[in-house]
């Protein structure tokens, strides 16, 4: 027995010395999307390259704490991690609420999957949740019963330009003032979302809604980015409110490139919203969220009351709550 138990340790060490060697790795090079957007690749799995570098730390612990490279190794990749994701962490601790007086706005930013496993459950939960505006992407395919079902309390619907069809949309219960699709914005570019323009007692306000690609193939997403960026500077930014899945995480550079661009807060800190639930063909099922990729900015006019994410429903995203009042 001692000698299965001393072979087993063995294998635990060198097993925990590749995790070590093989994780610290991209944890490094991740520090290189400072300067490339193929490096940035890796920062949005951040969160893993930290929870296997600690595991490969507490292998080595536990296995009599023999040779150093492992736990060096461990702490590079860790530090590295740590830096990436501390700042959002940080920002995460920003107090919201306090007193409110007078109207608010209640905003819910969700994904709905096109393979939406519970339509009929996501319409309820968000008649229940009852908001002023809905921004959602993926309504297409299952989730036109989601549509239907909000129909009645959200006529207002407001969608991407033609004549390319749009899964990307902003449901209103008040009608729009101005609203418009943001392809036609730009002159036909990859973008999929709209915008519509409505009025309160404070004066009209804007809600930008889009859905970005996936961060790989490095390149589009950030060529998303300054375009969107020239679209919102044709809307004056201190009530501009701009929510969507930008399929990109907040230790990544691009999105803090995106923050300073934007010239807008963004209100979302650190609540993971991906993935949920048993999104896969093999069915597998990741028991939390690990990467905020669905965020909500707003202009210095609005005041964060409170934010929030959503519960587990049939998408593959949980969905995002926010809660905002007049600044002033």
């Amino acid at each position: 027995m001692t000698t299965i138990l001393r072979v087993l340790a063995e294998l635990l060490r060198a097993f925990a010395l590749l995790m070590a060697a093989g994780l610290s790795l991209p944890a490094l090079a991740a520090q290189g999307g400072r300067f490339s957007d193929r490096l940035d690749v890796l920062t949005h799995f951040t969160p893993i390259w930290l929870a296997g570098l600690i595991v490969a730390a507490v292998l080595w612990a536990i296995t009599g704490r023999q040779g150093r490279t492992t736990p060096v190794l461990a702490l590079i990749g860790t530090l590295s991690a740590l830096t990436l994701m501390i700042p959002e962490w940080s920002a995460a601790s920003a107090r919201t609420g306090g007193k409110v007086d007078g109207e608010t706005l209640k905003i819910v930013q969700f994904n709905l999957w096109g393979l939406n496993r519970d339509p009929g459950a996501t319409a309820r939960w968000i008649l229940a949740t009852d908001p002023d505006i809905v921004v959602i992407e993926e309504g297409s395919g299952r989730p036109q019963v989601v549509l239907r079902a909000l129909k009645t309390r959200y006529p207002h619907q407001t969608t991407c330009a033609e004549p390319s069809p749009c899964s990307t949309m902003i449901l209103a219960k008040r009608r729009p003032i101005s609203e418009g699709g943001l392809s036609t914005a730009l002159s036909g570019a990859e973008l999929p979302g709209a915008w519509a323009t409505f009025a309160d007692s404070r004066g009209p306000f804007t809600v930008v809604g889009v859905h970005y690609t996936w961060p790989w193939p490095a390149g589009p997403q950030q060529q998303q980015t300054l375009r969107l960026a020239k679209v919102i500077e044709g809307f004056p930014k201190d009530r501009l409110i701009v929510a969507g899945d930008f399929n990109s995480t907040p230790w990544s550079f691009s999105l803090r490139r995106q923050d300073r661009l934007f010239g807008l807060e963004r209100r979302t800190r650190a609540i993971a919203s991906w993935p949920a639930g048993d999104f896969t063909r093999l069915h597998f099922a990741i028991p939390v969220p690990l990467l905020p990729i669905d965020h909500v900015y707003a202009g210095t006019a609005w005041r964060t009351v409170d934010v929030r994410r959503g519960p587990l429903l049939g998408s593959d995203h949980y969905p995002v709550v926010i809660t905002l009042a007049p600044a002033g």
